[in-house]
């Protein structure tokens, strides 16, 4: 299945996970509305709550609360987004403006606050103590991954362990609950629920990866931000921490100064090294890697129209150019 085909499959879960993500995000202040409209409609897969979607069909799920779990994975999902930007001091997003850059910081980080507390106010419609305690323990593992990850920028002795416990909290525990929660809502065995956290999990993780590397080959205007971004806020990823490794003396050093010091005025020198290291078939393999451990997650379920798309969407994780 293509990516279109997938979302045709989940198009009616879809539109009522729009539908009730408009309804939820209207609030009396003014301000809440034109910043969170403009950041939810600013384009994006949509990737975290289709997977909710999916899996909670794949599971067998008769009922209408995965859609409420889709539009509160997004929310919370693009509330780490504005809390993001702010700290990256990032100015474009899948090529806008961030809304810190049209709002300004304080706006970004408190409509960031509402769109978490709405989605709190969401779980608690939901009526399930389990969907609270999964969903309350994956916000509170996101905010440590952010930190973790603010320890390890313009560190250039970040290790790939240290760098590969960033990812699984920051990026791959939002995935790992949407789709953990599709088993939760089906009340499938514990065996279950754990199947889909992995796939889940494994399926963010090779995500991550993908974008590392995206960072630095994908073109600028289908990615919607600048290549290099990442170097350029002195982030260590994936690519870079091998190229460091596989390196002489002397490019290493190179390699170590654009962390610290961010900025792209070395990008050439970067580029080679990263091409010379193989750092970017490096990431691709545990990219790889990661997408097989998905589909294999997956063999617990019955063969469906559903089930096949989840499989689909673990290689277009790795597979796609944008």
């Amino acid at each position: 299945m293509d990516f279109n085909t997938i979302r045709q499959l989940a198009d009616t879960d879809m539109q009522a996970v729009n539908a009730l993500i408009q309804r939820r995000l209207h609030s009396d202040v003014v301000l809440i509305n034109q910043l969170s409209h403009y950041i939810i409609g600013s384009g994006g897969k949509r990737l975290r709550p289709l997977l909710a979607l999916l899996v909670a069909r794949a599971c067998g799920y008769q009922g209408e609360r995965h859609v409420d779990i889709a539009a509160i994975v997004e929310f919370i999902h693009t509330a780490t987004l504005l809390h993001d930007d702010v700290v990256d001091e990032s100015d474009m997003r899948r090529g806008k403006e961030t809304a810190n850059n049209v709002w300004g910081n304080q706006a970004a980080v408190l409509v960031g606050d509402f769109l978490y507390s709405r989605s709190f106010e969401m779980m608690v419609d939901v009526g399930s103590m389990r969907v609270m305690e999964i969903l309350s323990t994956t916000t509170n593992v996101i905010a440590e991954g952010e930190v973790l990850q603010l320890l390890n920028c313009h560190d250039p002795d970040t290790s790939e362990a240290r760098y590969m416990e960033v990812i699984h909290s920051k990026t791959a525990k939002l995935f790992e609950a949407a789709c953990q929660l599709g088993a939760v809502l089906t009340g499938l065995s514990a065996e279950h629920e754990e199947a889909m956290a992995k796939y889940g999990m494994h399926l963010g993780t090779a995500f991550q990866l993908v974008d590392d590397v995206l960072d630095y080959t994908a073109d600028a205007e289908e990615m919607g931000k600048n290549v290099g971004d990442d170097l350029a806020e002195g982030k260590p990823t994936l690519p870079l921490i091998i190229a460091i490794q596989r390196s002489d003396a002397a490019t290493a050093a190179i390699l170590r100064s654009a962390i610290e010091q961010g900025g792209l005025d070395q990008i050439d020198a970067i580029m080679r090294a990263i091409t010379d290291t193989k750092a970017i078939d490096y990431t691709l393999e545990r990219a790889k890697g990661e997408t097989e451990s998905a589909i294999a997650s997956l063999q617990c379920l019955p063969d469906s129209d559903y089930r096949q798309a989840l499989e689909s969407l673990a290689w277009f994780a790795i597979n796609r150019s944008h």
